[in-house]
């Protein structure tokens, strides 16, 4: 994929404007970790999506939409420019994704704390089948005040899926409402490998996520700022849910990085 994650970016920022709405900084805060995944890791065929031998990703924090679709367009899953559309009536790209009507769409997701058990029971459902096909799964930190998230951690771990990968997006956006103390400590007590990561370095995303695992599954911990590649949106609670207005998209568009 030629496309680098600011080219996405103004994208995604475009899409999120013609829409009025969007999630545009929780979008930006995995979109170097969706870019690694798949363009580096993850095992999958666009022009067949559904093939059985495809490692499978399921992005549980589903209001972070705009960042899975800008990949899945620019690895050709559905033209790039159908982004555009995100959000409008007729627009297969709803605020979050619908593996009913979106190709590359694993998981129908929004609900927090649902994409996890989805996962897991996928991991589990291919190790019962003998496939070597890994299953990857993005949460939030504010994600992890689910019970699911724990529920999940526990049964992956009692079935050791050794196919399974957590990826913890954590950004702090949840800290206000409730810290999640040693977020390593609490995984590792649950039998998971931890892995901590810069979110943003490419070099180490990559090398964290071809990690072999031994029996247990694996978590990696990604450390990532909300907003990332836009000055005025990082780290700012203010763009969780707002979308640039037409005035504003030129002042948004030369901050992007």
């Amino acid at each position: 994929m030629h496309l680098q994650p600011k080219d996405l970016r103004v994208h995604i920022i475009r899409a999120a404007t013609l829409a009025g709405e969007g999630h545009i900084a929780s979008a930006f805060s995995i979109l170097d970790i969706l870019w690694v995944l798949y363009g580096q890791v993850l095992r999958h065929d666009p022009a067949r999506p559904d093939d059985e031998s495809r490692d499978r990703f399921v992005l549980s924090k589903g209001h972070a939409s705009l960042g899975l679709y800008a990949i899945l367009g620019a690895h050709g899953y559905f033209p790039l420019d159908e982004l555009t559309s995100f959000a409008s009536n007729a627009s297969r790209l709803g605020g979050h994704p619908d593996s009913l009507k979106v190709p590359g769409v694993e998981a129908s997701t929004g609900s927090l704390g649902h994409g996890m058990p989805m996962a897991v029971g996928r991991a589990l459902a291919l190790k019962a089948k003998k496939s070597d096909s890994h299953v990857y799964c993005l949460i939030g930190d504010g994600e992890c005040n689910e019970g699911t998230i724990w529920e999940s951690a526990l049964l992956a771990a009692h079935h050791q899926l050794s196919r399974l990968t957590c990826i913890v997006d954590f950004n702090h956006s949840g800290d206000r409402a409730l810290g999640l103390g040693d977020l390593e400590a609490k995984f590792r007590s649950f039998g998971w490998n931890v892995l901590v990561v810069d979110g943003h370095d490419h070099i180490q995303l990559k090398s964290a996520l071809l990690i072999p695992s031994d029996k247990n599954p694996t978590v990696l911990i990604a450390n990532t700022i909300k907003g990332k590649g836009c000055k005025e949106m990082e780290g700012n609670p203010a763009w969780h849910h707002k979308a640039p207005t037409k005035e504003e998209l030129d002042s948004i568009l030369e901050q992007v990085t």
